[in-house]
């Protein structure tokens, strides 16, 4: 974790500059988020944005492809179709742990107000993401990667309403810190998002109460946890599922 921090330090710099004050943020790029990691997991330029076949890999060292996704996995599925047959392809997905919002005049280029948004991210957001490319988990060649993150936030005060906050766009994200990375390289892997402490057999309601997540996202993972074969389900209560882990 130490050397991953040290690395995403060296790609801001690369990428933003160090006096970020000075630079302003109108030189920022709306993918700054995206290059940043790019950079901090492949410094090499020459590894980065490498075509194969139709498509371009974010970092291709060879043998392996590494893609950096900040949203709509639904997009990867033909580039995943493409690359899995051949290459070993992670994909790093980054999810804000602590987030700081700062909104910006649109005219001005003012920056009007910072605060702490009171939403803390957790690894289990990720697995909205997954479940828009679910038929490839079980591929071998397939390994993914959370990013738990600070970042910094930048929004435009573009939407709706007296304070033109709602619905208004994402302009920028730059991250801070590294937090934790959850690596899933095999099917074991997806045990580590299953509450310890969780009871014999389980609903998505407990389940979301164990791990302190929405029901609504509990049954997205225990959708995926289920499809990888680390729980499985065992029968009905009322409408609701019920569950248990799997063990070999």
């Amino acid at each position: 974790m130490v050397t991953l921090q040290k690395n995403l330090e060296q790609a801001k710099s690369k990428i933003i500059g160090i006096d970020r004050k000075r630079l302003g943020i109108g030189t920022l790029s709306e993918k700054t988020l995206h290059a940043i990691l790019k950079n901090t997991y492949e410094p090499d330029e020459d590894k980065q944005e490498i075509p194969i076949g139709r498509f371009y890999a974010d970092i291709f060292t060879g043998e392996n492809i590494i893609e950096i996704q900040t949203a709509q996995f639904n997009r990867m599925r033909e580039k995943l179709s493409a690359f899995l047959p051949e290459y070993a392809v992670t994909i790093v997905y980054p999810i804000a742990k602590e987030k700081w919002l700062y909104w910006i005049d649109e005219k001005t280029g003012e920056i009007k107000e910072k605060r702490k948004s009171p939403k803390k991210g957790t690894p289990y957001m990720g697995f909205l993401e997954l479940y828009k490319i679910k038929m490839f988990l079980k591929h071998p060649n397939l390994k993914i990667r959370f990013l738990l993150l600070d970042m910094e936030e930048y929004k435009l005060l573009n939407g709706w309403g007296e304070k033109r906050k709602n619905n208004a766009s994402r302009f920028d994200r730059i991250p801070l810190a590294v937090r934790e990375e959850y690596i899933m390289e095999r099917k074991e892997d997806y045990m580590q998002f299953v509450p310890y402490d969780i009871e014999d057999t389980f609903t998505s309601k407990t389940f979301g109460k164990t791990a302190n997540i929405p029901r609504s996202l509990a049954q997205t993972v225990l959708n995926i946890l289920d499809y990888v074969e680390v729980v499985e389900r065992i029968g009905k209560e009322g409408n609701a599922y019920i569950y248990r882990v799997k063990y070999e």
